[in-house]
């Protein structure tokens, strides 16, 4: 409307100018009313131009009659387009950010099996570096034989479990999900810890049905025995099957003790009431039992220092009896008669420490990183004979756990061993003074 109102302005001065000046100046004139009109339009024009090529934020430039409508439907839209993808770009960043924090690797593939985009864990799990190796063949990347196959099948029903043959005892699995125009997403999740669990658990049943069924067919030997033949037996001999018949089924209690004990640890049980523990008395009661265990075959010591203000431990006596007790058995088990024992409480260097010392058959230095493992025994013949379960140090190492103490072994064969265990200064205190009567 604005350009048509300045035409028929033109034309209207033509008019009145070829009334007064003639034909000629009429159009003179009217030809030069239409070529101011086109230099305006071609002005605004460039600068229309010019503005497409200056960053967004910059604003459109003023404009005069229908160029100022353009100007203003253009810089509106430009504002909403800009908000838009502000808001597309958070949303983005916002998808990045939780992608990147999720526990799971997050691959995205083109429809060629080439990397577009994936998170920190897919890099660490699959050894990719994201900015260096972005657009390249995953396959070239990822050699794993299992997972080039299982990519290219196109199968994706069933997860790939991904045994990684780049990366010792990492096992994958891998899900992919396709989505848009024939792209992938590669989750990835490490169950290498579940799958150890899992190994654990398969061991644990079969090492607890190995170590009751020995003891149950003894059991039922003897008592079948003496049922088929109980008139051909002395008294004496009915005495002897039975108490080797007894003998086992303690052996079976002790057994099932343990693994409850064993389990309300390993399951998070709520810890005992801590008490202020005397460990004076709790050291010379457990070397008492100790000899009474050890029945005269060795010499055994007690040697308790409590003179750097450790005299109470604080936790829980029965734990802690139960724990510093299965170090005490185990030297006499692995022991010989006529060996050395000492049991030692001291804190001259600050934190307390419960040490067990022996000269007995000692332990090679491979078997110690696994001695806290469930049933596992250096010598499984000698530590049945002596009636040990192969779960008193699983046990300990718990116990310890409970009370931020730390287990420590020190063993050679032939030179005996020291298992000590150290419990931080926060958890001794110094005796109680003496009340005046």
């Amino acid at each position: 409307m604005q350009a048509l109102r300045v035409l028929g302005l033109v034309a209207l001065l033509a008019l009145i100018v070829g009334a007064i000046g003639g034909k000629v100046a009429a159009l003179a004139m009217l030809f030069a009313g239409l070529l101011g009109m086109l230099a305006w339009q071609l002005i605004n024009l460039q600068r229309l131009v010019e503005w497409t090529h200056t960053p967004t934020e910059v604003s459109l430039p003023a404009g005069v009659g229908i160029w100022a409508h353009i100007f203003y439907d253009l810089d509106r839209r430009s504002r909403t387009s800009a908000d838009l993808r502000e808001r597309l770009t958070g949303a983005l960043d916002r998808f990045h950010e939780a992608s990147q924090a999720m526990p799971d690797g997050v691959l995205y593939l083109s429809a060629n099996d080439r990397i577009e985009w994936l998170n920190r864990k897919a890099e660490q799990q699959f050894g990719i570096d994201g900015r260096r190796d972005h657009g390249a063949l995953v396959t070239t990347l990822v050699r794993e034989p299992e997972f080039v196959r299982f990519l290219q099948g196109g199968d994706y029903a069933e997860p790939l479990v991904l045994h990684s043959t780049r990366r010792a005892g990492l096992t994958l699995l891998v899900q992919v999900v396709p989505f848009g125009d024939k792209q992938k997403m590669v989750v990835s999740r490490d169950i290498s810890q579940l799958e150890k669990l899992e190994t654990i658990r398969r061991d644990f049943i079969a090492n607890v049905s190995h170590e009751l069924r020995t003891p149950l067919t003894v059991v039922t030997g003897f008592l079948e025995t003496l049922i088929d033949g109980r008139d051909d037996f002395t008294p004496e001999d009915v005495t002897h099957f039975l108490q080797l018949a007894l003998e086992q089924s303690l052996r079976m209690q002790a057994l099932i003790e343990d693994l409850l004990a064993l389990s309300a640890l390993e399951t998070g049980a709520p810890a005992a009431v801590e008490e202020r523990v005397d460990v004076a008395a709790l050291v010379q009661s457990i070397a008492e039992d100790t000899r009474l265990l050890s029945n005269g075959r060795h010499e055994i010591e007690a040697d308790i220092d409590v003179r750097g203000g450790c005299a109470i431990l604080l936790g829980s006596e029965k734990e802690l009896r139960s724990a510093f007790a299965n170090l005490a058995s185990n030297a006499v088990r692995y022991t010989p008669a006529g060996g050395r024992i000492r049991l030692s409480w001291r804190c001259a260097d600050g934190p307390g420490e419960f040490a067990v010392e022996d000269n007995g058959i000692g332990i090679a230095a491979e078997d110690i990183p696994r001695l806290t493992e469930r049933f596992y025994r250096v010598d499984r013949g000698r530590s049945r004979e002596t009636g040990g379960t192969g779960l008193g140090l699983a046990i300990v190492k718990h116990i310890l756990s409970r009370h931020q103490a730390e287990l420590r072994i020190v063993s050679a064969p032939g030179k005996g061993s020291r298992f000590s265990a150290r419990f931080p200064a926060s958890r001794l205190e110094p005796a109680l003074p003496a009340l005046r009567s």
